[in-house]
């Protein structure tokens, strides 16, 4: 007898003492859906762990100082008083001169890269940037302490005071160590990031937006400025906050090149000081619990500036998303 495959398939050629009825359906499924929902609540249990150990051990500061501690401007370890303004003004502001300087350069280098660079130079390019971002923190803060704050203090700051000086943001002492070092700095070391991931989402733009803007007789520029970035606007946006999220925890570059004066100032010149300066320049210098349980708590802030950040970033991507003319999955 001849079996028909076309009509019934390969399996009906076969006699049922062949085929497999003791398998279970679907157990692999189970299987396999058990196993990424533990991973999924996995990752939410080891956050909510790492809050609860914060909390307990920054509990003695907590009933110490109270919410008062988030704008208390006093930190003195020999009066133990204890507050965290100046670490949390530090931080936002260091992150966001990082972020004003970094977005322009890399957006634009991720449309060089993606759109206007030879192909011969693309992938050079591109892995020199990716190798940027593998370059540990050490290195950067060593090579910004002996390079950058010394041309910061000699060309930077002078410049400043001269020419824009009346403006309170830009006039103060020239010691290289500042506010101003820390941004540039953590521009350095975010603007990979950022170059990195609009490069590929500019790159996952289909191809026929490029041709239908060319076809109407846009010029380059136009097809980018009109149908490219409008189409990947979100992932640009998502990619910046990610920046800004490496900006707000980084640690030892900024240590070397931001100086340490505990207060809230509005001169960029000024040394200041970060969440995490603070935390890695102090730690092991505390000599008794209540100092340490403000360290713990100000590491308790700067888990929840990043947590507050990261959800508004949600909503700005969100709201990118459906604006007009963007690209929704």
């Amino acid at each position: 007898m001849k079996h028909d495959f076309n009509r019934q398939g390969p399996a009906a050629a076969f006699p049922p003492l062949l085929r497999r009825p003791w398998r279970l359906p679907h157990i692999g499924d189970g299987i396999f859906g058990a196993a990424v929902v533990a991973a999924g609540l996995s990752v939410l249990l080891l956050a909510g762990l790492m809050v609860y150990e914060l909390t307990v051990h920054a509990r003695l500061s907590i009933s110490e100082f109270g919410i008062g501690f988030l704008w208390s401007q006093e930190w003195d370890a020999v009066d133990r008083q204890f507050g965290a303004a100046p670490a949390i003004y530090g931080t936002i502001v260091c992150s966001l001169i990082a972020l004003a300087l970094a977005l322009p350069i890399g957006i634009g280098a991720a449309i060089y890269l993606a759109e206007l660079a030879p192909s011969w130079l693309r992938a050079p390019l591109s892995f020199l940037v990716e190798m940027l971002a593998a370059i540990p923190s050490i290195i950067l803060g060593l090579w910004g302490l002996y390079v950058m704050v010394p041309w910061v203090r000699t060309a930077v700051e002078p410049a400043m005071n001269d020419y824009v000086g009346f403006i309170p943001l830009f006039n103060g002492p020239e010691y290289g160590v500042s506010m101003l070092a820390a941004g540039l700095i953590l521009a350095i070391m975010i603007l990979p990031i950022i170059t990195a991931i609009a490069r590929d989402t500019i790159l996952a733009v289909p191809q026929a937006q490029r041709e239908a803007m060319l076809a109407l007789g846009s010029t380059k520029w136009e097809m980018i400025w009109q149908a490219v970035l409008p189409y990947c606007r979100s992932g640009i946006v998502g990619g910046a906050i990610l920046a800004l999220g490496r900006a707000l925890g980084e640690t030892m570059a900024v240590l070397m090149v931001i100086g340490k004066d505990y207060k809230i100032s509005a001169s960029l010149l000024k040394p200041a000081s970060t969440a995490a300066s603070t935390l890695a320049s102090e730690f092991n210098e505390a000599a008794y619990p209540l100092h340490v349980a403000a360290l713990v708590e100000l590491g308790l802030v700067l888990m929840g500036i990043t947590l507050v950040v990261n959800i508004l970033a949600r909503l700005l991507v969100w709201r990118v998303a459906r604006a007009p003319g963007a690209f929704r999955e």
